[in-house]
């Protein structure tokens, strides 16, 4: 089959998403990210430290002949190489909740939360509950996760993935986070918020873009401010806060963040700084310290910022 040029691939995503990079983005690296649009993703997954460890995964792969690398920036997270996510489903350490399949931009959320043990950890927009498993796995179930989800039918596949890995340390609980209220304020809260998903578009699937519109992003955003809203009178005084979202577009990203740092002068921006940080295939971010993603053969098109409650 011919590989289809950019040109092509353009004309395939909504007018409204092209019209919106370009006024965000300078043409080379609206390019960029047309071209992350084009590639194949790589399957990716993340090994659960609550069921097994690392080299016992290694191990079982090399077993059955799969190839992967490593990521600089996780020990638990593997690009596998020859497979993809059907062929990994079959394995005994995919039934056995082992391993989670998990796009590597989706990873860096709770490793850049970073929580500790014994603290409380809110997760506001949790199913499927790759996020809240992998907190749960980093913190070895030994904190006080609470994890909402809105949608009845998504929160029973949060309850299901939850018991599947192991996350015993975990609350799921059907509410909405925009209204959500807890007398105990929260040590860290994770808000991977509803977005557009301008940064997950596949233009060889159609399905990934088809109801992108205009609207759906001035829904998000509306959203997406209303939760973290709710996020700061959740979070303790001197605490984190870490928004995501799976957009690459500033109307969901750096213009909620203004709006809420001008609503709120109790709250700043934290520096995002880990060891491999420097591996990622970054986009322009207009907020001094947040990250934005790029889209390729490895990642989705995702962004991130951490902020503080002063």
């Amino acid at each position: 089959m011919k590989a289809l040029s950019i040109n092509e691939a353009i004309k395939r995503i909504p007018q409204y998403l092209y019209d919106s990079l370009i006024n965000q983005y300078d043409h080379n690296t609206v390019d960029r990210i047309i071209k992350g649009y084009m590639a194949s993703r790589y399957t990716t997954l993340r090994v659960n430290l609550l069921k097994t460890d690392v080299l016992s995964v290694m191990n079982r792969l090399k077993d059955e002949r799969i190839k992967f690398d490593r990521v600089s920036w996780s020990n638990e997270a593997l690009i596998i190489k020859n497979v993809d996510e059907k062929q990994l489903a079959k394995l005994d350490i995919y039934e056995n909740g082992m391993i989670y399949l998990q796009s590597l931009s989706s990873m860096l959320p709770p490793i850049i939360l970073n929580p500790k043990k014994g603290k409380s950890v809110l997760d506001m927009a949790s199913a499927p509950g790759g996020k809240t498993t992998e907190l749960a796995s980093l913190t070895n179930n030994e904190s006080q996760i609470t994890c909402l989800e809105l949608d009845p039918i998504r929160f029973e596949k949060l309850k299901y993935n939850l018991n599947k890995q192991g996350a015993t340390s975990v609350i799921p609980l059907l509410y909405d986070g925009r209204k959500y209220e807890n007398e105990e304020q929260f040590d860290y809260i994770l808000l991977d918020a509803p977005c557009s998903g301008s940064g997950t578009i596949d233009v060889n699937n159609k399905a990934s873009y088809i109801s992108f519109s205009e609207k759906l992003v001035t829904k998000s955003a509306s959203i997406q401010k209303s939760m973290l809203r709710n996020a700061l009178k959740l979070i303790k005084k001197g605490q984190t806060i870490l928004y995501s979202t799976c957009s690459i577009l500033q109307r969901e990203n750096e213009d909620v963040i203004n709006e809420i740092l001008s609503e709120n002068k109790d709250v700043e921006v934290v520096q995002i700084s880990f060891n491999g940080m420097n591996f990622l295939p970054l986009l322009p971010c207009k907020i001094k310290g947040a990250l934005t993603i790029c889209p390729n053969e490895l990642y989705e098109g995702f962004f991130v910022c951490k902020l503080r409650k002063k």
